[in-house]
């Protein structure tokens, strides 16, 4: 028997918290973190259109590649869907489109503490959650 009392949750209702991003990915960084808020702008951005498309430019190596996962999280594009792509690229920016519209986000300067670091991840981390909270100009910027 199926349940009626169960609510089937939409697009635009769905918010992740630190622990699904975790979840998703296997641990906590910047890029995915970075990802999923640009990911959430292009959703806001488009009206959570299920129709919205990514095209993620990035290198095809962790941990930048890591940003796509976060996309996909954040706009709800989903590779299975085929409503995101990734382009390996030096550079990092993503391209939304949706009815005929475009939104392309670039990431602001980033500057990381040194991998030698005997506290490098404790201090990714915490970037990472930082950059949960920030607000989105701080971030990225519109191009």
């Amino acid at each position: 028997m199926v349940s009626t009392s169960h609510r089937i949750t939409r697009l635009e209702d769905t918010e992740y918290s630190v622990p699904d991003l975790i979840k998703f990915h296997g641990h906590l960084g910047p890029y995915i973190v970075l990802g999923y808020r640009m990911g959430r702008f292009a959703r806001e951005y488009f009206s959570n259109s299920p129709e919205m498309d990514a095209v993620v430019h990035c290198p095809d190596t962790p941990p930048k590649s890591c940003i796509a996962d976060g996309i996909q999280m954040g706009s709800g594009c989903s590779f299975g869907r085929r409503k995101i792509s990734l382009i390996p690229s030096k550079d990092i920016f993503c391209i939304f489109t949706c009815d005929g519209k475009t939104l392309c986000l670039c990431p602001n300067e980033i500057t990381f503490p040194s991998a030698e670091s005997p506290l490098y991840w404790k201090a990714i981390e915490e970037i990472a959650l930082m950059w949960y909270k920030a607000p989105a100009e701080c971030l990225f910027r519109i191009s």
